[in-house]
């Protein structure tokens, strides 16, 4: 199920709802359905290059066969 933002355009809320076919999104403020959907960014967050051990691998990829394991060094 997506995330949606939203401004209320009622009483300028800003919140995030779950967006299914079944329900029409409201704000939770004053139960207002004239909405505008805002435009959605998210959050990556890495380690810097200062936090990476000096030798062996990192452990950040994922790799099921341990850190080290990819060919990533």
């Amino acid at each position: 199920m997506p995330i949606y933002e939203y401004i209320c355009r009622d009483c300028e809320s800003r919140f995030e709802t779950l967006v299914t076919a079944e329900r029409q999104p409201s704000c939770p403020k004053c139960r207002g359905q004239a909405l505008d959907k805002q435009l959605s960014v998210f959050a990556v967050s890495a380690k810097s290059q200062d936090a990476m051990p000096s030798s062996g691998g990192c452990g950040t990829c994922g790799d099921p066969r341990g850190p080290g394991a990819c060919s990533l060094n």
